[in-house]
């Protein structure tokens, strides 16, 4: 992890693409850009025997508007290697599945 200004990032790729994305939106490029974005992927539920299964989610590191592409929604996720894992490939197709978004995936 990385702290800068009071702010953590989980590595210095992510710390990079995030200065790379204000530099965008101060240009006028993208708008709304946030971090950290939560997406319900499955609801919580309630079993049989009366216990409750939490609900999935999945915390986007970017997402904001395109505006050369219409103000489409983009929804970013920094990847290396040990970051792309069996959890995040499944999460990553409930994304399209659930809310029909195509996480970008960004490998700097």
């Amino acid at each position: 992890p990385v702290l800068v200004n009071g702010q953590a990032y989980r590595s210095k790729r992510e710390l990079k693409r995030h200065g790379e994305l204000q530099v965008l939106e101060r240009a006028g490029l993208i708008a709304e850009l946030r971090r950290e974005v939560p997406f319900e992927l499955l609801a919580r539920q309630r079993r049989d025997d009366g216990g409750v299964e939490l609900p999935v989610t999945y915390v986007a590191d970017y997402v904001y508007r395109d505006r050369e592409r219409g103000n489409q929604l983009v929804v970013e996720d920094v990847k290396s290697k040990a970051t792309r894992t069996r959890d995040y490939v499944i999460k990553r197709k409930l994304m399209l599945r659930e809310h029909g978004i195509t996480i970008r995936e960004i490998y700097k």
